[in-house]
């Protein structure tokens, strides 16, 4: 690119200043120190070199702050773990940027495979290359491959138990411009990933081979995502191979970024588990690292590292089942029949009655009880104190069919501390609960219900208020706003509160 020699023309100061967009609210600070001790920051994003990733992720968890890093987490097992454990200590939102996790196609795919319609799946290959950035802190392995490990990882709900690699150093003598490395897992699926940044023209395509369906996801190509329905078909005992016409699949038209960095922000706001969060990053870590060993050894097979299990102090039943990935604070019970699926984050001293369930991505705080037979499912966020009845029933699609994937319409459901809903109750998604609301028994809740609302019914309407301590305030307090602020006190606990157009608060405490 060239520049002008010529001097620019002054532009006279009214003119400029009239002629210049309107300033941003945006500051810039000068160090990593400065944003960790801000109390107006409340989320940061680490879009920096690999290696510097750790250091400044665990400057910010330390502070208190929700952290999004670019992949990779970090480039060492132990690093990767100790921000994992940080973000768990702190209730901090920990979330890796595994981009291709919220393309629309990856998600497409996965819904695919777990309906059984590619059949059993015989192998996922993945290449990616390109003429770029040539690194010399990282090898191709570590800048290209994080995408296509996780995407594999996903795809097949495992991770690899052993791994091989290699690859080829030509513009650095220790630094690897291509590999080729393979991943074996348990089920018997291989995944097969091939990349390099010293290619001649840019490409990137996944493709999963099944018995019934084999898919192609080309990122590079206007259709996205396309499905060939061929066969192998034994004739005399010889495998025989049926081609048929490839079938294009419509997408939703998502920016995954712009998808990523929603996720992130929404998070942030309900304290909702990532879909990317720092256990998954962790998970993958290892399975570089193995890669990388085996790098080093000429493609000797490696074993992937499990895991160490945390030490437990909290109870689970012998007849619970606590999956791998589910993060349970100190004191917390979790009773007969129970089951805590990965991804999911309960806080200190709750309560899980008999046949209780939580999904993937749900969010509890501390010391919740929730009764028997209640369902937490995925976009359900419980805060602190909240006590849920039982055979309360959440809901998080509102227009469910079984043939129809709804994922995409997931809506979230926050219950705000203190909160208190009623055996058989039934909460519509997509509303938030008030603090110390209380929701009667065989309520159904179809809209936000206020801070200290009572409601009943079907649809819930608002009936009254109720104190912080669980008792009725005096029907004295209207239910709609007054032309000037009215008081009422508890008569269980004496707390005064006050009630006008901006709704009831508390104003003073009980004994």
């Amino acid at each position: 690119m060239r520049f002008s020699a010529r001097p620019v023309p002054k532009i006279p100061r009214k003119a400029r200043n009239a002629a210049s967009p309107p300033r941003s609210k945006a500051r810039a600070l000068a160090s990593v120190e400065e944003v960790a001790r801000d109390p107006a920051v409340q989320g940061a994003v680490v879009s920096a070199s690999a290696a510097s990733h750790y250091a400044l992720a665990r400057t910010l968890l330390e502070a208190g702050k929700d952290v999004y890093v670019e992949k990779p987490l970090a480039l060492e097992v132990a690093h990767a773990e100790t921000l994992v454990r940080i973000a768990r200590e702190r209730s901090r939102i920990l979330m890796v940027g595994h981009l291709l996790l919220y393309h629309p196609a990856v998600r497409y795919l996965k819904d695919l495979i777990a309906r059984g319609e590619l059949g059993d799946l015989y192998y996922i290959y993945s290449q990616r290359v390109n003429l770029g950035k040539v690194r010399q802190d990282e090898n191709a392995l570590w800048s290209f491959a994080p995408h296509d490990v996780a995407v594999i990882v996903r795809l097949l709900g495992e991770t690899p138990v052993r791994v091989s690699a290699q690859g080829g150093n030509y513009l650095h003598a220790t630094v690897a411009d291509v590999t080729v490395s393979t991943l074996e897992f348990a089920s018997g699926v291989r995944g097969h990933i091939f990349v390099s940044w010293l290619h001649p023209f840019k490409e990137h395509k996944l493709v999963v081979v099944g018995e019934k369906q084999m898919a192609v996801f080309d990122d590079n190509a206007e259709q996205k995502l396309m499905l060939f329905p061929h066969r192998i078909e034994w004739v005399n005992r010889r495998p025989v191979p049926e081609a048929a016409a490839a079938v294009p699949v419509p997408l939703e038209n998502l920016e995954p970024l712009a998808e990523e960095c929603r996720h992130f922000l929404d998070c942030v706001a309900t304290h909702r588990q990532p879909r990317t969060d720092g256990s998954e990053g962790a998970r993958l870590i290892r399975v570089l690292e193995a890669c990388e060993q085996s790098l080093a050894q000429n493609g000797g097979p490696i074993a992937v590292r499990v895991a160490a299990a945390p030490a437990v102090d909290y109870y689970v039943h012998p007849t619970a089942v606590v999956e791998p990935g589910a993060h349970i604070g100190t004191g917390t019970k979790i009773w007969h029949y129970a089951h805590i699926l990965g991804d999911t984050h309960i806080g200190a001293h709750c309560t899980f009655g008999q046949n209780t369930v939580v999904m993937p991505g749900v969010r509890v705080g501390d010391n919740v009880k929730v009764q028997n037979n209640v369902s937490l499912f995925t976009g359900v966020v419980l805060e602190d104190d909240v006590f849920c009845g039982p055979s309360l029933t959440f809901t998080n699609v509102r227009t469910p069919r079984s043939a129809v994937p709804r994922r995409h319409a997931y809506e979230p459901t926050v219950v705000h501390t203190g909160a208190t809903l009623g055996a058989n109750a039934t909460i519509v998604c997509g509303h938030t609960i008030g603090r110390h609301a209380f929701v009667g028994a065989g309520a159904v809740v179809t809209a936000d219900v206020a801070d200290y609302a009572l409601v009943v019914g079907n649809p819930a309407r608002q009936v009254g208020w109720m104190c912080v301590c669980g008792a009725r305030l005096p029907a004295t307090v209207p239910s709609a706003p007054p032309p000037a602020p009215a008081t009422a006190r508890c008569a269980a606990c004496g707390t005064v509160y006050q009630y006008g157009e901006a709704g009831i608060r508390r104003v003073s405490e009980g004994s």
